[in-house]
């Protein structure tokens, strides 16, 4: 279990909040407007009403303890990149920034953010994924019932067959393609051999792919 704390809580912070959450994590959200905070206070581990640029009271709430810091705030770019600095200033280990322009990213990324994402390129959703588990690369979501991963193989994966890795069975999910240096393998064989760099694309159910997601 990881600790993450959400600073900002508007439809992108929201969705990355409730996603790692429902993952099983610590979640603390942060946010000015106290609407905001009763509202989304039942869907996340704890949920506190601060001025983020407040930095004696960011630092009150131990925010170097967590493993990620995300900052979401919307269309206030300067306290989008005072807290940022705020947060990098106090010791915050890995810090995650939302930007609306290149330019506020490329600021972002000046005053401490160790990576910058876009809500038009970068769904929460997906975000949260990632966050979760390094080893997805990508996370599209088809329904509410299904999704889409790309997961980067495993070194204990590497030379086994996919008839040796028994994901539909284990898991329940099933291997759509693979993709490696010399293109992709639709619907691959049931003996194909995974190499190193490869990478899988794999469909199911969302449970299914949650519990996927923690074991690897």
């Amino acid at each position: 279990m990881k600790q993450f704390a959400v600073i900002g809580c508007g439809r992108f912070g929201s969705s990355v909040a409730k996603t790692l959450y429902n993952e099983g994590h610590d979640v603390l959200v942060i946010d000015k407007d106290p609407v905001i905070v009763q509202e989304i206070a039942d869907q996340v581990t704890h949920a506190v009403q601060v001025d983020t640029i407040d930095e004696s009271a960011l630092t009150s709430l131990g925010l170097t303890n967590f493993d990620v810091v995300i900052v979401s705030i919307g269309a206030d770019i300067q306290a989008s990149i005072l807290t940022t600095l705020i947060c990098k200033e106090i010791g915050v280990k890995r810090i995650i920034a939302k930007a609306q322009t290149e330019i506020h990213g490329r600021l972002l990324n000046k005053v401490g953010a160790d990576s910058v994402v876009f809500p038009e390129r970068d769904m929460g959703v997906r975000v949260a994924h990632n966050l979760v588990s390094p080893s997805i690369l990508d996370h599209i979501e088809l329904s509410p019932d299904y999704s889409i991963v790309e997961i980067s193989v495993l070194d204990e994966w590497e030379g086994k067959s996919l008839l040796d890795l028994r994901l539909p069975s284990k898991y329940g999910v099933n291997i759509l393609a693979i993709k490696h240096k010399n293109g992709i393998n639709i619907s691959p064989n049931a003996d194909y051999k995974i190499a190193q760099g490869d990478i899988l694309v794999v469909i199911g159910n969302n449970k299914d792919l949650s519990k996927f997601e923690k074991r690897i």
